[in-house]
């Protein structure tokens, strides 16, 4: 499918994920704009300073990309934070936020971007596969990608007599900043552990630039999968957890993440 001269929007864009993809569509020929809390400094895309939570603000840059554009092809939600520790320790405002970030705001943004795809278009939720394989002492990251990939399933259904595609990207551990940004709270020595051994394993993961890669396949695709995993032993994992027990699934991540 042809994607030269495609309008696409990227949340979160100035850094990790977000920014690999913008160059990646950039690079095939794509109008990127991006939307992200921190300034932007490149010259090669209009980046929007904005919190993605700031719905009416949003709502503001949807139309004025629109005015400029007549369009809006592609919607990547990728923004994101992290959260982790014990939920014994865990705010009630941290909750707040990361369930705003992380969830709320792919949801209202979606539904947002909806009346701007007149002639179709795709909608790319980036989830996790943590939000499948549900990580301990990040219990909350992992609700809010499971969210993101069932919200995903849910609207690819309302919106196909628009011809617009929906698709979950589920990456792995990725190494990008993501790791050094996220929130941890409270003194829980295991909770400590666990998080120092997400950090190591994060850190030699895979490249943003293999998830933009992946992110760029879907939004090429006419029909593309509801959702989609990064990364072959990932794949694997994923698949493995279909054909054992809810309980065998648990029990291999606290083995691997509960010592």
């Amino acid at each position: 499918m042809k994607i030269n001269g495609k309008v696409v929007i990227i949340t979160g864009a100035t850094s990790g994920i977000g920014l690999a993809t913008a160059k990646m569509f950039l690079k095939n020929g794509c109008k990127v704009y991006g939307v992200a809390r921190k300034p932007y400094a490149g010259g090669d895309f209009v980046c929007y300073p904005a919190d993605v939570c700031d719905y009416a603000e949003m709502q503001r840059i949807f139309e004025d990309i629109y005015g400029r554009e007549g369009r809006i092809d592609i919607l990547v939600n990728n923004a994101g934070m992290g959260i982790a520790g014990a939920m014994e320790e865990a705010s009630a405002e941290r909750v707040a936020q990361i369930t705003g970030v992380n969830l709320t705001a792919p949801c209202v943004l979606s539904g947002s971007v909806l009346k701007y795809m007149k002639a179709g278009g795709k909608i790319i939720n980036v989830s996790s596969v943590g939000g499948i394989m549900p990580i301990p002492y990040q219990a909350m990251y992992s609700a809010t990608k499971a969210g993101v990939e069932v919200f995903s399933r849910a609207l690819a259904n309302e919106v196909k007599p628009q011809k617009i595609k929906v698709c979950a990207v589920m990456p792995g551990d990725t190494k990008t900043g993501f790791t050094a940004a996220r929130v941890c709270e409270g003194e829980n020595e295991r909770a400590k552990k666990s998080v120092e051994k997400m950090a190591r394993d994060e850190q030699r993961g895979k490249s943003p630039e293999s998830v933009a890669r992946v992110i760029y396949k879907v939004a090429k695709k006419k029909n593309p999968p509801l959702r989609v995993t990064v990364g072959g032993t990932y794949k694997v994992l994923v698949f493995l957890q279909r054909l054992l027990s809810v309980k065998s699934v648990n029990f291999i991540i606290r083995k691997i993440y509960c010592k």
